[in-house]
């Protein structure tokens, strides 16, 4: 018995297992139920998330009048629809996850597609139980692409201060949204003064606002992303083999399991292909140098309003570094690196651009994909600005 994609259903046979198996055929590459509750699980986390009142959204968007006014002036972008910056929502991580997960939905459907790709049909294997365990795999793949995908972004909530975690465009371009006790929490636990802190984060997700709204960032990074994430070569034996490779006998083989389940990549049979490979060095160019301007931008507005000497965006960088696994596990998903040495990467570009031709030359790397500099030209920014004169 098959279902509607062809695939042998191995629990024809048994009614309860052929309807399980059958509404898990149906469902699409991923799971996106699984997702969302996984992913809210991972929020949730050990820790109460409580929902904001109202007197804490209004103390953040009349800080956010004041800081959008230094970034507009910064940036000379614009932070919001008809020049008016967006409004400031506080939120839970609960519903900072959600909204994730449906703002990166098709970059997720993009990957699940991509892991779900079958090999044109040849001959079937001639054991019937490896037979049944490979269309077994099949069936099961959008619920483990559900669960690794919801869990990640659970994960990554649970450290998430405001809604530009990663250097990724959002589609919802009225608003931003602010996890309200994650940073009162941080001011709390780093001796740092609250509402100095939400001014930073205010600062930072305006800044991340106006720069990745911009009109080459779509072509420039987001179309890029998602063509990284197309270009996984499935591997629905993966799992198996790395299960194969553990040595029964070794003091660390629980170890060793604990971590191989907490690897999506492997969960997903996730392979890096060729076609990865190849576009790896622009896609590092492109966001170190987004960053960089990101973080240049943050840093000239914090100086103006917190003054030169404030330490919170050192304490925001180690902090991530402590948590980085979240993130580094969606980013190599997603094809994006943002450690510190790819950081200091595109600080060192934007601060040659500056010396050279002032901010005012920034914005010209975001008015189009072709305006992005080259992996060569992030390490040379002379080469860019020659560049951006001949056209």
């Amino acid at each position: 018995m098959s279902d509607d994609n062809n695939i042998p259903n191995p629990f024809g046979g048994l009614p309860f297992f052929n309807d399980m198996m059958k509404a898990m055929a149906g469902q699409g590459p991923l799971n996106w139920e699984l997702a969302q509750q996984f992913a809210q699980i991972g929020a949730a986390g050990d820790t109460s998330d409580p929902e904001p009142d109202a007197s804490t959204r209004i103390a953040y968007n009349a800080l956010a009048d004041i800081a959008d006014m230094h970034v507009r002036e910064i940036t000379a972008l614009s932070t919001g629809p008809r020049d008016t910056h967006t409004e400031i929502l506080t939120t839970t991580r609960g519903k900072w996850a959600q909204r994730t997960l449906s703002d990166f939905r098709p970059l997720f459907t993009d990957l699940a597609t991509a892991l779900n790709k079958r090999d044109t049909p040849g001959e079937s294997p001639d054991d019937p139980m490896i037979a049944m365990l490979n269309n077994l795999s099949t069936m099961m793949a959008p619920a483990m692409l559900g669960m690794s995908v919801g869990s990640m972004i659970g994960a990554l909530a649970q450290h998430s201060l405001g809604q530009y975690e990663l250097p990724l465009a959002r589609p919802h371009t009225s608003e931003i949204l602010i996890v309200s006790s994650s940073v009162d929490s941080f001011a709390s636990e780093w001796d740092i003064p609250r509402d100095d802190l939400r001014m930073w984060v205010l600062i930072h997700e305006l800044v991340s606002h106006a720069i990745l709204a911009a009109p080459g960032i779509e072509e420039g990074l987001t179309a890029l992303v998602r063509r990284h994430v197309s270009a996984f070569s499935p591997d629905p034996e993966a799992l198996m083999s790395s299960l194969g490779d553990l040595d029964p006998n070794d003091g660390d083989a629980m170890a060793n399991i604990q971590s191989m389940f907490s690897d999506p990549m492997v969960l997903m049979g996730a392979v890096r292909s060729a076609e990865q490979a190849a576009m790896a060095p622009v896609l590092d160019a492109r966001v170190a140098a987004i960053s960089g301007y990101i973080d240049y931008a943050v840093d000239a507005v914090s100086s103006r309003l917190l003054g030169a000497t404030s330490p919170i965006a050192e304490a925001v960088r180690r902090r991530r570094a402590e948590y980085g696994t979240d993130a580094q596990l969606i980013e190599r998903l997603l094809g994006l690196t943002t450690t510190r040495a790819q950081q200091q990467r595109g600080r060192t570009f934007i601060n040659g651009v500056v010396e050279r031709e002032g901010a005012g030359a920034l914005p010209r790397m975001l008015s189009s994909a072709e305006s992005m500099p080259t992996p060569n030209e992030v390490d040379a920014p002379g080469l860019w600005l020659a560049r951006l004169e001949i056209q």
